[in-house]
């Protein structure tokens, strides 16, 4: 039986969690905004590699007495996969950051959560449940009302977050099976290793499809010249991921996981207010109806089983 204090400490620990998890799901979509702003000019490699560069010591100087502990664990096969399968994530949804509106955007990565569900039962041996396999239904009713195949509106780039949402729940389900043991830190570290190996990996590449300098696409594209504008963007960008990477991990440590979860999807509105305010972007009616469709999802599948 749970004592009254108990009960308290635990609301309290949700609502402290919850906060968190909103603001981290903030600093995200402002973090998107903001790549979706320099894909103009920059090119991925270049943002991600000089962003990792800075990430990597302020996380080390933040956690000073246990950094070479930290960098150990960040340095294992686990970890550094788990980094991996984040890395390609990143790289696939941004990929389309720069021809789809951020909505569609964050509608299509948030299929995440159906996937890790799946996964679970498939690879995990976890029970799902009726909530957990209706809110699968749901999901993807809402992934097929967003995409619209076979419409006139449809373009192949929609199915890349979707892409992106699977990377994600394999991650997410290393992280469960492989990584629970391994402090937030350790797998910041070795998610900034994979996007500095990623970065430097996509810009050697786009050098030697265009060695005279011809740019191409923002995912493969030679670095452009900088000013200062352009490294306070990096230097932002930064800050960004090191408050993204530390709220994640405390708002699952206060709040209980379903709690956080929940709340995790309130991305879905501020990548939308950040399409409208910075870059005009409407979304219709079905992309409307598909969001709320797959956050319904994500909420069924939190659901008690």
């Amino acid at each position: 039986m749970t004592s009254p204090s108990s009960a308290k400490m635990d609301r309290s620990g949700n609502a402290i969690g919850a906060a968190l998890i909103v603001g981290a799901v903030f600093l995200m979509a402002g973090q998107d905004a903001l790549i979706k702003y320099m894909s103009v000019d920059l090119a991925l490699g270049q943002i991600f590699l000089l962003r990792s560069i800075m990430v990597l010591p302020l996380l080390t100087l933040l956690y000073r007495r246990g950094a070479g502990q930290a960098w150990r664990g960040a340095l294992a096969p686990w970890p550094l996969l788990r980094g991996l399968f984040l890395t390609l994530m990143y790289m696939t949804l941004y990929s389309v950051i720069d021809i789809l509106p951020l909505a569609s955007l964050a509608a299509g990565f948030y299929t995440g959560p159906l996937f890790i569900t799946l996964l679970a039962a498939l690879l995990l041996k976890e029970r799902v449940g009726a909530f957990g396999w209706a809110g699968v239904s749901v999901g993807f009713l809402g992934v097929l009302v967003l995409l619209r195949p076979g419409a006139v509106a449809f373009t192949p780039a929609a199915l890349i977050p979707v892409l992106s949402g699977f990377l994600y729940a394999l991650a997410a389900i290393l992280a469960r099976g492989k990584c629970r043991s391994d402090a937030p830190v350790s797998l910041a570290l070795s998610l900034n290793l994979a996007l500095l190996a990623g970065g430097a990996a996509i810009s050697g590449l786009a050098y030697l499809l265009w060695p005279g300098g011809n740019e191409g696409s923002f995912l493969v594209r030679v670095w452009a010249p900088m000013a200062a504008g352009e490294w306070r963007l990096i230097a932002m960008l930064a800050i960004l991921m090191v408050g993204i990477g530390l709220g994640l991990a405390a708002a699952y440590q206060k709040a209980a996981p379903s709690i956080a979860a929940a709340f995790d999807y309130s991305y879905l509105i501020f990548a939308t207010l950040f399409g409208f305010v910075l870059f005009a972007e409407t979304p219709d009616l079905p992309t409307v109806t598909g969001m709320v469709l797959i956050a319904s999802a994500g909420f069924l599948a939190l659901l008690k089983r």
